[in-house]
């Protein structure tokens, strides 16, 4: 057995994040400044399409200011999925808002149109869907319903960059606001991060000013003046949600060797689905044509129903020969927070909750090397005979 631990994720950082981090330090400019705008510019110029991006501190940070800036008030219901992390419900709940929690399709994970047709009532205002592992939704259908009942959306695309769907960037289809991750373990990273991105002007404006305290004017622009500016007005009880220069210096770089990370995804997704597709497992689904583009943030695995070890236990083994995985998602109605508070029954997620049961993501980052991958199905063959 290898004695070497073989990790659930790693960030791929070169010498080229480390110098732009070394510069932002050595010229003293270490929180929201040059490098944070050049960021935005660079990330908005690279999804197109007229998009603005406004970068935060996290993208649970961007779900919040989204939320906000579309008009979410206490009392409104914000439909979201009950198959992904607590942070797409948590920001309804700092809003006053109340989620009202759906089911996924059984084929991807992503979440259900219609149970969000169902879900719909009179104080219904936004649906968060989540693209799940880096697959789209099937965002048409989620477009049409809420055209139709006049709500609206907010991607939340932790794990959707880049993501494609029919020939478009997740984050410049018709949609409201979608908010991206940078954390430590996704498709690119800047340690702790995200982007919120637009076409709406009055929700970029809201959004900005929110993101500081609620300040008319950015600290960057204050203290870099060449004549007095040190005037501004409160305007509104905003956040603290400000992207510092040290991690956007290591997001300029990243998002440079984007399309190169996304391709060493999926051609490691391949050589898993080659490797792994006689076992007893389902598979991640795949996107449906040509025009879409899976970001492959996640490779999550399903123990098939005649497969006698449980995922728990799976888990344990694959840990005793030295490799990590990890559980996308334990289901929102199982957590007691959202549980107890909206009396949420097991029952009314049937395909949530049978899937948590038997899913495990397994490794899958730019750093693995073919001999890694080899371990890790290895080690899934010899413990599913």
């Amino acid at each position: 057995m290898n004695n070497k631990f073989l990790p659930f994720a790693l960030p791929e950082i070169s010498e080229e994040e480390i110098n732009e981090v070394v510069d932002s330090l050595k010229h003293g400019w270490i929180t929201t400044g040059p490098k944070a705008k050049k960021f935005e510019q660079d990330f908005a110029s690279y999804l197109g399409d007229n998009v603005e991006a406004i970068a935060v501190n996290s993208a649970t940070a961007g779900l919040h200011l989204a939320l906000e800036a579309i008009g979410i008030k206490p009392e409104d219901e914000v439909i979201v999925p009950t198959y992904t992390f607590t942070a797409t419900a948590e920001v309804v709940r700092y809003l006053g808002a109340n989620p009202v929690f759906v089911d996924s399709l059984p084929d991807s994970l992503n979440i259900d149109p219609k149970a969000i047709r169902k879900a719909i009532t009179s104080k219904t205002k936004a649906i968060i869907p989540v693209h799940f592992a880096g697959l789209s939704c099937d965002m048409d259908e989620i477009i049409s319903i809420a055209k139709e009942f006049n709500l609206k959306i907010v991607e939340d695309a932790a794990h959707a960059f880049p993501t494609i769907y029919n020939g478009k960037k997740i984050g410049t289809l018709d949609t409201d606001v979608t908010v991206f991750s940078f954390y430590a373990n996704k498709t690119m990273t800047t340690a702790e991060g995200g982007m919120l991105v637009s076409r709406n002007p009055e929700i970029i404006k809201r959004a900005k000013v929110m993101r500081l305290h609620g300040i008319s004017k950015d600290a960057f622009d204050r203290y870099q003046s060449k004549t007095p500016a040190w005037y501004y007005e409160v305007i509104e009880p905003g956040f603290k949600y400000n992207m510092p220069d040290i991690c956007a210096a290591i997001g300029i770089h990243q998002l440079k060797k984007i399309d190169l990370f996304q391709k060493k995804r999926e051609q490691m997704a391949k050589f898993y689905d080659e490797e792994l597709k006689d076992l007893p497992l389902i598979l991640p689904t795949k996107p449906f044509n040509s025009d879409n583009q899976h970001a492959w943030h996640l490779y999550p695995i399903r123990l098939k129903d005649e497969v006698k070890i449980s995922r728990d236990d799976f888990i344990i083994k694959m840990a005793e020969k030295n490799i990590g995985c990890s559980v996308h998602f334990i289901p929102l109605h199982k957590h007691p927070v959202w549980k107890d508070t909206y009396l949420l029954c097991e029952e009314n997620f049937p395909v949530a909750e049978k899937n948590f049961h038997r899913i495990v993501s397994i490794p899958l980052y730019t750093k693995m090397t073919k001999n890694d991958q080899i371990r890790v199905i290895n080690a899934i063959k010899e413990i599913l005979e």
